[in-house]
């Protein structure tokens, strides 16, 4: 072992540890260990900073945008009706038709844009036929992630090896090589679910209300402010109420006249404060001065309908600029026009006291109270995904025809070797713009930035990985541990070694760190490299395990109120179940 090869292996090291801890965001971990690579000497600045124009990280930013127009053009609409229907019918049905839709179009588009248009389906579905949302999300995200290692642009992490075989001087993989065997895995893990998963799935308590879902119990009471009171004459924020009880106020009436509350809002003599407060809370306003009490009840949904305000709930997105920070730090209401976040459920629990202290997390649901205007403002937020009270893209006719032929053809293209990928997703892009499908402004929103980043920090490891000799120092040690078992045997230690990595660590840094070791192993075995790429690019997006396995397991994971146990239950044996079936199908589908 040289010098060089102990750097790149005690960086590596070191982004593992970051990217398990989240200490840090896995893009910022990123970007630190492509720098550390080029202030140790290992890259060159040209090197370091190469992943950047690297087709895989041009290829997968194209594809985020041709997502984002397939979106926005209604195309899908039809999709969620279809779904709708079949789900009001029977649970069974519902759960095949899920898995199988979610499958097909996660192989053609961003698999978390798919779980993002049916997930609000599903769980008004699950409300339609009585079943928890926890039996049929779970099942959501699997499907899309099944169906997403069936093509080339089905999940970035393929598009990410075949960038990395091709640097390191082997062919590029093809639009459907990964079709066969992806095809099986979608088959097989559609199986499991029908008939064993679904027995593994939790059975969340079932509630007719969102206020009874969060576990409110508290009491809407309305206080008039009496001439004496310290908040008379004071903007909102600052009132006692506010600052001292950290009381959630609704709304305000002002004689006949019901006003919009913000944070700025100057409060006056008389004026009637509908409140949402819980019991200790409300024994302490009971002795607040200059308050009066007109009413206390519990609170109920429809408190909300007669303030022209309804419940909303929204998910922190996966890389959303909210996520480490407290609404509080965000200055949420003010940005969203008074909308009010009455409770959080994060992780495993429910917060109701301070809910603007908490720290968010991908993933975490807001229970939000918002007007028609509010409610607006909140779809328009990129970070924020509206799960409750959908509003559908409405069908753009004078688009929806471009768009589908730009898409079909950035396939056809691709597919038939006409053209790389990355130039048919590029010339996709421009015909989109040109035929005035997608705005440039929407074209910088619809791209996941920080997988970019992320993309191009995670390819230095490969660089230097292969630099330095480290790939196949670690190649050797496996062939010295496995290799009289033969080539099968390694195979079937690099699904297993990348799967069970991935459930732990980002699906592309895991990727990134072993396919350049699987294509030194393959050459120093002297088979073909093919299976074993294929082997790290299946296992790298099949992670059933952990909610932080991939991004759409970290979405659904607030809206199912599921715990970390219930995928380890679920994808655990699904997990194994595939690495039994790849280590049987890949050398078939691609021979050693």
């Amino acid at each position: 072992m040289t010098v060089e090869i102990a750097i790149v292996l005690g960086i590596i090291v070191l982004a593992v540890i970051l990217f398990v801890t989240e200490r840090f965001s896995i893009d910022t971990v990123a970007i630190l260990i492509m720098v550390l690579f080029m202030l140790s000497g290992i890259l060159t600045p040209a090197e370091g900073l190469a992943g950047f124009s690297n087709p895989a990280t041009i290829t997968v930013a194209s594809m985020f945008i041709i997502s984002s127009a397939i979106f926005k053009s209604g195309m899908l609409n039809g999709v969620g009706l279809g779904l709708t229907r079949i789900g009001r019918t029977n649970y069974l049905l519902c759960l095949l038709a899920l898995m199988l839709i979610a499958g097909t179009l996660s192989a053609f588009i961003n698999d978390t844009a798919v779980v993002a248009l049916l997930m609000p389906v599903v769980i008004q579905v699950s409300k339609d036929i009585k079943v928890s949302p926890s039996k049929l999300l779970i099942p959501l995200s699997f499907g899309a992630l099944m169906g997403g290692v069936c093509t080339l642009i089905g999940t970035s992490t393929n598009i990410l090896v075949s960038g990395i075989a091709q640097a390191q001087g082997e062919r590029p993989l093809g639009m459907f090589e990964f079709a066969p065997a992806g095809v099986w895995f979608l088959l097989v893990g559609v199986a499991y679910m029908f008939f064993i998963g679904r027995h593994l799935l939790p059975s969340r308590k079932l509630t007719e209300s969102l206020s009874e879902d969060f576990d409110l119990g508290d009491y809407l009471t309305e206080v008039v402010l009496l001439p004496e009171s310290p908040s008379v004459g004071v903007p909102l924020q600052q009132s006692s109420l506010v600052r001292d009880l950290d009381i959630e106020v609704m709304q305000v009436t002002r004689g006949q006249e019901k006003m919009q509350v913000f944070p700025s809002f100057i409060l006056n003599e008389n004026d009637v404060l509908k409140v949402r407060i819980g019991v200790e809370k409300l024994k302490k306003l009971k002795q607040e001065r200059g308050l009066k009490l007109k009413s206390e009840r519990k609170f109920r949904d429809e408190d909300m309908s007669m303030s022209d305000s309804k419940l909303y709930e929204a998910i922190v997105t996966p890389g959303s600029y909210m996520e480490g920070k407290s609404l509080k730090e965000l200055n949420f209401r003010s940005y969203n026009y008074g909308a009010s976040v009455l409770a959080i459920r994060h992780r495993d629990e429910i917060v109701h006291e301070k809910p603007t202290h908490v720290k968010l997390s991908a993933g975490d649901v807001l229970l939000i109270a918002a007007n028609s205007s509010q409610a607006e403002k909140l779809r328009q937020n990129e970070d924020l995904l509206i799960i409750s009270q959908t509003e559908r893209s409405p069908f753009n006719y004078s688009k929806i025809i471009p768009v589908l032929l730009i898409s079909v053809g950035v396939v056809l293209a691709a597919a038939t070797g006409l053209v790389p990928i990355v130039l048919s997703a590029l010339a996709g892009v421009v015909l989109l713009i040109i035929f005035r499908c997608i705005r440039v402004d929407e074209v910088y929103k619809a791209i996941d930035w920080k997988v970019i980043f992320m993309l191009a920090g995670v390819l230095s490891m490969g660089a230097a990985l292969e630099k330095t000799g480290a790939a196949r120092l670690l190649a050797d040690y496996l062939i010295y541990g496995v290799g009289e078992y033969g080539p099968r045997a390694l195979l079937s230690v690099f699904f297993f070694i990348t799967f069970m990595t991935t459930n732990f660590m980002s699906n592309n840094a895991t990727a990134a760190l072993l396919a350049p070791i699987a294509i030194v192993t393959a050459q120093e075995l002297g088979v073909s490299v093919r299976p074993f790429l294929m082997a790290v690019a299946y296992a790298a997006s099949l992670s059933f395990m952990t909610p932080m396995g991939y991004q759409t397991n970290t979405m659904i994971y607030g809206p199912g109120n599921y715990r970390f146990s219930d995928y380890l239950k679920v994808g655990t044996p699904l997990n194994i179940l595939f690495w039994i079936l790849a280590s049987l199908i890949i050398p078939v589908f691609f021979p050693l």
